[in-house]
C-alpha cells in the first residue's frame, strides 16, 4: 500500500444508511409545495454510532443534512464480541425498544429501523422487541438511547464498589 492509498476498511470509516425519507407538502395560491426529511444513521461498525435528522426542500439536501447531524451525534457503544452485555431497554415518546444478547450466528432480529441502527453500531447477534409506537424517528432515537445505556461488567464493578 503507498502512503498516497486511502484504507477505506479501517474502524475510522464511517458508513451512511439512510433509514427515511418522509414528504411533507403545503398548499400555497399556486398548488403544492413539497419539502423533505430524512433519517440518517452513521456508524464504523466497530462501536459508534449516531443519528442524524435534516429537512430541505430536495432529497439529497436532507440526506447530506441529517448526514451531518448524525456526524455531530456520534456515540461510543459497549459490545461483547459480536452482540451486547445485558438486556436492556431504551425509550423515546411512546415507542419502547427491547434489545437481547443472542448466541453467536444468531443474527439481527429486528425490524427494519432497529436493524439499520444496531448493524451501524457493528452487532451482528442480537434479538429485539419493539413496543408502542413504530414512527421510525422515535424507533430509532429509542434504540440509540438503548445501546448508549449498556455498561460494560468493569464500569458495573466500579459503581457498585465490589467485584463481579
Amino acid at each position: 500500500m503507498n502512503k498516497n492509498d486511502v484504507d477505506v476498511s479501517g474502524p475510522n470509516v464511517l458508513e451512511e444508511t439512510v433509514i427515511k425519507v418522509n414528504r411533507c407538502s403545503k398548499v400555497v395560491k399556486g398548488g403544492r409545495r413539497f419539502s423533505f426529511s430524512a433519517l440518517v444513521v452513521l456508524g464504523n461498525k466497530s462501536g459508534r454510532v449516531g443519528l442524524g435528522f435534516g429537512k430541505a426542500k430536495e432529497v439529497p439536501s436532507a440526506v447530506d443534512k441529517g448526514f451531518k447531524d448524525a456526524r455531530k451525534t456520534l456515540k461510543v457503544v459497549n459490545l461483547k464480541g459480536t452482540t451486547i452485555p445485558h438486556a436492556v431497554s431504551g425509550r423515546f415518546g411512546s415507542s419502547t425498544v427491547r434489545l437481547i444478547p443472542a448466541a453467536p450466528g444468531t443474527g439481527i432480529i429486528a425490524g427494519a429501523t432497529v436493524r439499520a441502527v444496531v448493524e451501524s453500531a457493528g452487532v451482528k447477534d442480537i434479538l429485539t422487541k419493539a413496543y408502542g409506537s413504530t414512527n421510525p424517528v422515535n424507533l430509532a432515537k429509542a434504540t440509540l438511547q438503548g445501546l448508549t445505556s449498556i455498561r460494560s461488567q468493569t464500569e458495573v464493578e466500579n459503581l457498585r464498589g465490589v467485584k463481579i
